[in-house]
């Protein structure tokens, strides 16, 4: 299968290259180079390079690289970025030509209290690219965070369409969609568990991280394997200048980063750690027990000639939990990425990477004698090309091999004399592989188009034995006690190490059209087509480091997601202000359900557990922006629909919930948040937020009978209940001091109160009979109440 592959991906690449030298024999010629940052030598991703006073433009990709192609003639070349000074150059184009720039920071973000227009959020009116949200270091650092601590999961849920997980939970929903349906990158490698403190925090260094982008839809070919959303994180580099130190010290976190040169004008370097020390201080106060975490972040690269760079980068985090040495808990991230970019010409230029992804989890019980071990590995090859035929034609297309391990668990019994019995559960194997190609295409000046086909296929390998179930069927409804149960194995079929258990294979096609409206206007419509092989199992409303992921299989068939969006996009008043408004409808296929009682731990036949369903959500997007000023920030606001079907099929019964829709766990009617940032003077700036979401749907008893003497409770239909709503404040204060131009040394106070107004929010609700009246009632859990924090960051 990899053969076949890559035998059609040589193909493609050898007539692309015969077509583009054919390109390079006309009148039109082409400039290409890389763009940078002047302070550090980081390359800008994102900039715009366009010849002045026409249409011809290029945006630099996820390396920097652009390529602009036009007739014979003088020009003025313009490069812009946002919160730098833009740069102009005179170009006499008479032969291919190959310009490097680097843009010097605007001296508005470093001493000046008005921000300008070249900082300005404005939307880009033309590119066909809809429902994305870029976010830069610079702003998640003036958004309060919780103890204190920059947080890039929170920041992109004050986002339209895009919701928590719960109180305390760094996960996050989008558009109604599960925790599992967004894949999380973190240069190019899946991040399985993208929390810290079980969710307290996010396992993302603001430090370390040059670039954010979340796809809500309208997703790039180049992207697959989830069918929610995808958020594209980047590393910096690393400072090609100078040697620099970066850092903060927090209530119960320090930070430190170092980056600089390695090779003098060859090569970069960043190592960025965290470390959390709120055990100490339980240990101090004689307290048993104990939280913490700590990450590591790598980057380096080495330029071997103008066409050609190898960057490796990494990342590994840890966390622990114990309580009283009875419950242990420990789970982490793995990762590396080896790179090579190519520039074969001035149009062609590619990307090589070989990825590695870990995540383990592993649990002790010492009151039963249990210890849980667990863990996921998958490696990646992907091969990626950009093509910049013209200014009209702009071409991505590569491939990506993926293989996957899953040990979903392994069980020791801690002590001789411990109850528990040794269990293995089966490993299971997958492989997954992608083709794809995409056309940006410029019809008019008026409308543009993106266009993209992806191939996905996927094959559940064996080295383990399938169970057989009666009428192919792992779940059976009783119709006596109208319940759905676990089937019972008839036989076992064993699949040798490689052999094929099961294969999917499906079309992605992704379709976007922009037209310009006018100079300040344009509606954008958008349609993808995506695929999920893996499945997290869980009946939890929020990712927790015992969840299970599973392949696709003989009876987990993979998710299929159809996204529709429409939307209006407009910059007034001299771009100070802009707004989106954003309509969508999104089905999903062959969404997982439990059956009521599901036994979902140390589970080997996970099927028996499970129905198959569908979802569908929809809803509508609004964001307003002001992005110049003393005072710039957003105001988002989401009205949205989140249900899910789960009918009973050919198994019998009416299915969950009489097989007609209810309301998902991450469907939330009503989602306001508002960000705001002021700057007073050189010394003081302000910070706030305000979130405003519908209550989570649950499940509430409605009843109770006895029997034998036990009072068992009965249920409302499911998700038919809401927790109430959610609301906070967060407010923030910055003090840099005053500056002193001869020192290096450059810092800032930050304080901060999260939930300002002490909102007791609930995480979940318990019902019970009070011991002492034996009067039902109910008690609600809340995380967070105020939380005053202070911490001080530096650089050097």
């Amino acid at each position: 299968m990899i053969a076949n592959y890559l035998k059609i991906f040589r193909v493609k690449i050898v007539l692309l290259l015969i077509f583009s030298s054919f390109t390079m024999f006309g009148q039109r010629q082409t400039i290409s180079g890389i763009v940078k940052n002047a302070l550090n030598g980081e390359t800008l991703i994102g900039a715009t390079v366009y010849f002045k006073g026409t249409n011809i433009a290029s945006i630099t990709n996820e390396y920097g690289f652009y390529s602009l192609t036009a007739k014979e003639d003088n020009y003025t070349l313009v490069v812009s970025y946002l919160g730098f000074v833009n740069l102009e150059k005179q170009v006499d184009l008479k032969g291919n030509q190959k310009l490097n720039f680097e843009l010097e920071e605007s001296a508005s973000q470093l001493d000046e209290v008005v921000i300008s227009a070249s900082d300005s959020k404005k939307v880009n009116l033309r590119t066909p690219q809809m429902s994305v949200s870029k976010m830069s270091s610079r702003i998640i650092k003036q958004i309060p965070a919780v103890m204190g601590e920059v947080d890039i999961i929170k920041s992109i849920q004050l986002l339209p369409g895009v919701t928590n997980s719960g109180e305390g939970a760094s996960g996050f929903n989008v558009r109604g969609g599960a925790e599992d349906q967004n894949l999380i990158l973190l240069d190019e490698a899946v991040i399985y568990n993208s929390s810290h403190l079980f969710g307290f925090f996010s396992v993302f260094n603001n430090d370390a991280v040059k670039d954010i982008k979340l796809y809500k839809g309208g997703i790039p070919a180049e992207f697959g394997g989830r069918v929610s959303s995808v958020l594209d994180i980047r590393q910096k580099d690393g400072n090609s200048k100078n040697l620099s130190l970066t850092g903060g010290i927090g209530a119960i976190s320090s930070r430190l980063t170092v980056e600089g040169p390695t090779i003098k004008d060859k090569g970069s370097f960043i190592v960025a750690g965290r470390a959390s020390y709120a055990h100490l201080f339980l240990k101090l106060a004689d307290n048993d027990n104990s939280a913490g975490f700590y990450d590591l972040n790598f980057k380096t690269n080495y330029k071997i000639n103008d066409n050609n760079k190898l960057y490796l980068s990494g990342y590994y985090g840890q966390d622990n939990f114990n309580i009283d040495d009875a419950f242990k808990n420990a789970y982490g991230n793995l990762t590396g990425n080896l790179r090579w970019n190519h520039i074969f010409n001035d149009k062609l230029f590619s990307n090589l990477s070989l990825i590695y992804s870990h995540y383990n989890y592993n649990m002790e019980l010492d009151f039963i004698g249990l210890d849980w071990e667990s863990d996921i590995n998958n490696y990646n090859l992907k091969y990626d090309f950009s093509y910049f035929k013209s200014e009209k034609l702009k071409f991505k297309f590569g491939t990506s091999l993926t293989y996957y391990q899953f040990n979903p668990g392994l069980l020791n019994p801690l002590t001789e004399d411990s109850g528990i019995n040794r269990i293995d559960l089966d490993d299971k194997f997958a492989f997954e592989g992608g083709l794809y190609t995409s056309l940006e295409h410029k019809i008019s000046d008026k409308l543009t188009a993106l266009y993209g086909m992806r191939y996905s296929n996927f094959y559940r390998l064996g080295n383990q034995a399938i169970s057989n179930y009666a009428n192919n069927a792992p779940v059976v409804y009783n119709s006596q006690l109208g319940i759905y149960e676990s089937a019972e194995a008839s036989s076992e079929t064993e699949y040798s190490s490689g052999e094929t258990i099961s294969s999917f294979d499906n079309f992605e096609p992704r379709a976007a059209i922009s037209y310009k409206l006018n100079d300040d206007s344009s509606v954008k419509v958008s349609y993808n087509r995506m695929a999920q092989y893996l499945h997290l199992i869980s009946n939890t409303t929020s990712a927790t480091p015992l969840d299970i992921w599973t392949p696709s299989g003989e009876y987990i068939k993979p998710q299929l997601a159809d996204q529709y969006a429409v939307g209006y996009f407009r910059n007034f008043n001299n771009d100070n202000y802009s707004i989106e408004a954003e309509a969508y409808y999104k089905t999903v296929d062959n969404r997982v359900d439990y059956i009521d009682g599901a036994d979902l731990i140390a589970q080997n036949n996970i099927e028996t557990e499970i129905l198959i369903g569908e979802s569908r959500s929809y809803g509508l997007e609004l964001l307003f922006r002001k992005n110049t000023g003393k005072f710039t920030g957003w105001l988002a606001y989401t009205l949205s629909k989140a249900e899910q079907r789960t009918p009973g099929g050919s198994i019998g019964g009416l299915g969950i919930n009489n097989g007609d829709w209810y309301n998902s766990s991450y469907d939330r009617t009503h989602d306001i948040s508002f960000t705001g940032n002021y700057k007073l003077n050189k010394k003081w700036s302000f910070g706030a937020n305000f979130v405003f979401q519908t209550g989570r749907p649950v499940t509430y008893p409605n009843g109770q009978f006895q029997y034998n003497g036990l009072s068992i409770p009965t249920y409302s239909e499911r998700n038919a209940d809401r927790l109430p709503a959610y609301h906070r404040l967060d407010v923030s204060a910055t003090l840099i001091p005053k500056k002193n131009n001869n020192r290096k040394w450059q810092g800032e106070w930050v304080f901060s109160i999260y939930n300002a107004y002490n909102r007791s929010n609930a995480a979940s609700i318990t019902f019970g009979q009070n011991e002492d009246t034996s009067v039902n009632e109910a008690t609600q859990t809340s995380i967070f109440g105020i939380i005053p924090s202070v911490s001080y960051n530096f650089k050097f």
